[in-house]
């Protein structure tokens, strides 16, 4: 892989592992699109990284009271006294499900699911729930008065994001709006929930790394990328859905999955 080819899948990354568009689709659309080598598992693990450090960043002051008052939490037995502490347990809560459907269907996730129109298919048809959901359900609660219901449904429709063409933020997003949670808290729970998710699937995809891979040029280049353009996903998304809709996703997302399923019949057809 050259460093034009990392510098580009790392932007890919970082800005559609936040945005509701799916990260998977656009990385495995985007070489089958330019006919690119598939940068193989070590890029993979490098753009999880990027992506997992601009969560960190983004929410660092947020992360250290979440994180010391979940252990207080849990040696005293007891989340009642403590916003941020239930909150870490209710990002526990929430990422059981995903980390469940990860181990189940791994397999597929990385085979049959990646069929170029079967991403379409996911692309067009999750943008309708979250268009659904976004423009019919009330908005009006937000992180702080979020129960174990909440989070757990929050969770398994996080789940289902193993698919290629769902998009995890997407899902978690549209759950949250289920659950009547305000445009941005959903997004900002989202992104919470997504730091375990990230962390477990590099830390499993790393097991067959190497160091000298580690060091590569196209490794950091691709983790540094996403990284920096996964904080200004996370920042300008949470900015921009406070007045606005989700409905530039919705579009984005059908017309992607039109131009792939055309793309798809004329490669087919020559």
């Amino acid at each position: 892989m050259n460093l034009l080819e990392s510098f580009i899948l790392g932007l890919i990354q970082g800005v559609t592992e936040f945005f509701p568009v799916s990260s998977t689709a656009h990385l495995v659309l985007l070489p089958w699109f330019f006919n690119w080598k598939d940068p193989g598992l070590p890029f993979n693990v490098a753009l999880h990284i990027g992506t997992l450090f601009s969560l960190i960043y983004y929410f660092w002051n947020e992360w250290k009271k979440i994180i010391i008052d979940f252990i207080d939490g849990l040696i005293n037995m007891d989340f009642s006294k403590s916003p941020y502490g239930r909150l870490g347990l209710f990002i526990v809560i929430a990422s059981i499900p995903g980390g469940v459907m990860g181990l189940l269907f791994e397999k597929q996730a990385s085979g049959v699911f990646r069929n170029p129109l079967f991403i379409a298919l996911t692309l067009s048809f999750f943008a309708l729930i979250l268009f659904f959901s976004d423009r019919y359900l009330s908005k009006i609660k937000s992180i702080s008065e979020m129960n174990i219901l909440d989070c757990l449904i929050i969770g398994i429709f996080q789940g289902l994001a193993i698919i290629p063409g769902v998009s995890r933020s997407g899902i978690a997003i549209t759950g949250a709006l289920i659950r009547g949670f305000r445009r941005d808290e959903a997004a900002k729970f989202s992104f919470l929930i997504a730091a375990p998710i990230i962390a477990g699937a590099a830390i499993f995809e790393s097991r067959k790394l190497d160091f000298s891979v580690v060091m590569s040029v196209p490794f950091v280049v691709g983790l540094l990328s996403s990284a920096v353009f996964g904080f200004l996903a996370i920042k300008y998304l949470l900015r921009f859905v406070q007045n606005n809709s989700y409905n530039v996703f919705v579009i984005y997302r059908i017309l992607l999955a039109i131009l792939i399923a055309l793309i798809s019949f004329l490669k087919n057809g020559t």
